[in-house]
């Protein structure tokens, strides 16, 4: 029913945790960023970002043509609708769901994104980066672990704004954050980890790669070099 196009990023661990979760028959097409495969004429008809993940589901709820989706926020609210499942159904709650999910793709994605980069990827350490994105990922997680002081889940009950946030927050330690300054963040997090959804996920992931995306000089200009001349 979901082709699913994925490679075993935080973004992508998203939609594999939302499938898991619903019990819906997908498909995974590897999409290893680190050989080039993003820039494939036929993945790029379905991600014009050239970035994983992306789906195409073969039976939307209309009945049509099958629809293709980008973007792993737009992912997990298509995903939720068509399923109606870990999206609050009621006015509060839903909006309570979509305002951290946007805040993890707005926030918490990109800062932690660039405090991986500085921090890992980069061949030039940058002292004011590494502070500037270290400091900035603490602040996100200080305001993540203050809402969660009187929720179990950040909607309250499990949805599509803890399947955006986790993936992000499962490389802690290489984004220089310790858990135990965040109590309710820590509480939340390992209780996410103890899914059975989400160790299917994770151990899925482990079967398809455990290297790391950036190896070389090769893969280091595939992910990092692209510009508006490569927009083909």
């Amino acid at each position: 029913m979901i082709d699913l196009y994925y490679w075993t990023t935080p973004n992508g661990h998203k939609i594999t945790l939302f499938l898991e979760e619903a019990a819906i028959p997908y498909t995974l097409f590897p999409i290893n960023i680190g050989k080039g495969d993003q820039f494939e004429p036929e993945f790029l008809k379905i991600s014009p970002n050239n970035r994983i993940p992306a789906i195409v589901d073969h039976a939307p709820i209309d009945g049509g043509d099958p629809i293709p989706v980008f973007e792993s926020g737009a992912i997990l609210l298509y995903l939720a609708d068509k399923t109606k499942q870990f999206l609050p159904t009621s006015l509060r709650g839903r909006n309570e769901a979509l305002q951290w999910l946007f805040w993890q793709m707005g926030g918490l994605g990109p800062m932690a994104g660039q405090n991986h980069h500085f921090n890992t990827y980069a061949q030039e350490k940058i002292p004011y980066a590494i502070d500037r994105y270290v400091r900035e990922t603490g602040r996100l997680y200080g305001v993540l672990n203050k809402h969660l002081a009187d929720r179990e889940f950040i909607a309250h009950e499990y949805s599509i704004a803890d399947m955006a946030c986790y993936p992000w927050i499962v490389s802690h330690q290489r984004q220089e954050q310790d858990l135990n300054n965040f109590p309710h963040l820590k509480r939340w997090f390992e209780a996410i980890a103890q899914r059975p959804a989400t160790r299917r996920a994770y151990e899925k992931a482990e079967q398809i790669n455990t290297a790391p995306s950036v190896s070389d000089d090769a893969s280091r200009k595939l992910l990092f070099g692209q510009d508006a001349s490569t927009i083909k």
